[in-house]
């Protein structure tokens, strides 16, 4: 890693290649690396001047412990100590993707971000070191032929077609590593026989910068999605192998011709069979699919026929919102999914399965499973675990619905706040839900909390960071700072969640309420409960529906969470984390001050009222 002299700071392969820059500095941070200032963590020191060029840094909180290093996939690392679970966080990662690491697998491999693990072998070639490979170490080894080249043993140029092939792999990035570009050449054919006649030549491409030759290990090549192969995104490189085991081309000839006259012959037999081939085909894909399901094997890319077939056309709507709308679906085995189609998802494909991917990767007791996903053109859907036991708001405000008991509650309560601090403090790249209601709390069938709707911020809004203002929330449970339009972090979450507190403890709808016949009820049930919070009255907003049946300790522990997370500045409010060990009964709360915002509130109520 170096820093040179125009204030650019590099890291570099073997100290000779530049494989990942960050930009100049704009005052505030570097260009390429706009997420330096998105945690508020650090603070910066830039000095470019004519006597040095320097760049320092230091943490701006003493009491978290951190440290930086380099990963053996050659990306930088800084990491976090997480208190609360006792485990290291990553804060930064640099390059992000381990597939911008220069020979990040090793010489003739393919490398490709958007499906783990990263690196493969070409075809033709296998694993030269595994124990390597096992350990995550592939740089140096990659892959070695399975069969040598046979141009050296053939002294006829005109046999040389007949000794190597070539492979085509399309949508590819090309190879990195030093290559000729012969400008004389004006046909594919032409460049491919110049790359024959040279023994050393291992692969070529022809395209509108004309032929170009790759000699020795082929590095850092890189496979987008093959359905990015239309619009252009990669090209086409064509690897040398030995014709031994690949077949020549006459006879590839051959067996092109055989096959089309016993399908001519078989015709009859194949329309009869279409039927039984097509289920059978179906219900392979099923088996598939489940096995990735049940297995844990990683996110499905459903077809979107299949996907209308599951959900009987889309024919059963189970929720809607600002993101999309979901159908109930069944596969072969009457596993119950739900699919959620998004709306106003704009992202190239590559983009977009890169970031469902992020999403896909995280599992959490209290966030609701992704399964799957399509995107075919402008269908963009993503699959989900099915929860049986519907959403939070169904049990709360629906007066059909069985009460749920206080223990249920307080579970539900602990729960999502598990489940938060775990997007907040524990991932990769902390993510601010927007949306935190309960229509986004799922329940499954033993009623445990489930958030849905995670990252699709994200997801629907590229470069969402902190520097995002437009408002993505719903009425009741949207913080001041969105409603302002000022910067957000996490606590607009905590915020939300506040809001939802008060509605399991209550079983009514923060915006709702009547003015009663004294004028003394107000509208807006917060204030209400900060103010019983502080005459000590908390049992006079418990659900009536439970009879009193709860835990009176936990009941008061519950109210003050809600009251300090619904505070109006948000470095009053506890951090996710802060607020799973309170409601644990690990750490001591005070009684929150009364937020100023619903002291307007109350005032305006109150004059409303009479």
């Amino acid at each position: 890693m170096e820093l040179g002299r125009s204030g650019i700071v590099r890291m570099l392969w073997d100290s000779s290649v530049p494989y990942w820059s960050s930009g100049e500095w704009n005052g505030e941070y570097f260009s390429s690396v706009p997420g330096m200032t998105a945690r508020h963590l650090f603070g910066f020191t830039f000095v470019n001047d004519d006597r040095e060029v320097s760049f320092a840094y230091h943490l701006l909180d003493e009491t978290i412990t951190m440290y930086s290093f380099l990963d053996v996939s050659g990306q930088r690392k800084v990491l976090a100590w997480h208190q609360a679970t006792q485990n290291w966080a990553t804060v930064y990662t640099h390059p992000t993707a381990q597939c911008e690491v220069h020979a990040a697998c090793g010489p003739f491999t393919v490398c490709g971000d958007y499906a783990p693990p990263p690196c493969s072998c070409m075809k033709g070639f296998s694993v030269d070191s595994p124990d390597d490979w096992d350990l995550d170490d592939r740089s140096t080894s990659g892959c070695r032929r399975n069969t040598p080249l046979n141009c050296a043993s053939i002294s006829n140029s005109t046999m040389v077609g007949l000794a190597d092939i070539f492979y085509a792999m399309p949508a590819v990035r090309l190879p990195y590593n030093p290559h000729s570009a012969v400008g004389r050449v004006t046909s594919a054919g032409e460049c491919e026989q110049l790359c024959l006649s040279n023994c050393s030549c291992t692969a070529y491409s022809f395209g509108t910068g004309g032929c170009s030759m790759w000699h020795g290990g082929l590095l850092n090549v890189e496979q987008h999605q093959i359905d990015d192969a239309s619009s252009g995104d990669g090209e086409i490189l064509y690897v040398r192998l030995a014709a031994k085991g690949f077949g020549t081309r006459k006879n590839n000839t051959v067996v092109i011709i055989l096959g089309a006259i016993a399908a001519s012959l078989t015709a009859l037999g194949i329309l009869v069979l279409t039927v039984v081939l097509r289920r059978t085909r179906r219900n392979k894909w099923y088996s598939r699919t489940l096995d990735n399901i049940h297995g844990g094997s990683g996110l499905v890319s459903f077809r979107y026929s299949d996907l209308r077939r599951a959900t009987r056309n889309f024919s059963e709507k189970i929720g809607a919102g600002g993101f999309g709308s979901v159908f109930k679906g069944s596969l072969n085995d009457s596993t119950t999914i739900a699919v959620k189609r998004l709306y106003g998802c704009y992202q190239q494909e590559k983009q977009f399965r890169a970031e469902v991917s992020s999403i896909g990767i995280l599992h959490h007791t209290n966030l609701v499973k992704m399964v799957g996903f399509c995107c075919e053109g402008d269908k963009k859907l993503l699959v989900y675990e099915h929860m049986p036991n519907s959403s939070l708001d169904a049990h709360l405000f629906r007066s059909s619905a069985e009460t749920l008991n206080w223990r249920t509650r307080y579970q539900i309560a602990l729960g999502v706040a598990r489940g938060l601090a775990y997007l907040h403090e524990s991932c990769l790249d902390y993510i601010i839900h927007c949306d935190i209601k309960p229509q986004n709390i799922l329940l499954d069938a033993l009623f445990v909390p489930k958030i849905a709707d995670f990252g699709m911020a994200k997801l629907l809004t590229r470069d969402f960071s902190r520097v995002v203002t437009t408002t993505r929330g719903t009425f009741g449970y949207l913080a001041p700072e969105w409603i302002s339009g000022v910067a957000i972090t996490p606590k607009v979450d905590v915020y939300g969640y506040g809001m939802v507190l008060l509605e399991i403890i209550s079983g009514r709808m923060n915006a709702n309420g009547e003015c009663g016949s004294s004028g003394d009820d107000i509208v807006y049930f917060p204030i209400q409960v900060a103010r019983k919070l502080l005459e000590g009255n908390v049992m006079s907003f418990v659900d009536d529906r439970l009879n009193g049946g709860v835990i009176v300790d936990e009941v008061e522990r519950a109210c003050k969470v809600a009251c300090w997370c619904i505070q109006d500045r948000e470095f009053e409010r506890p951090t996710m984390g802060k607020v799973v060990q309170i409601l644990e009964g690990l750490v001591q709360v005070d009684t929150p001050p009364m937020p100023k915002l619903l002291e307007v509130i109350a005032g305006r109520s109150n004059s409303a009222c009479t």
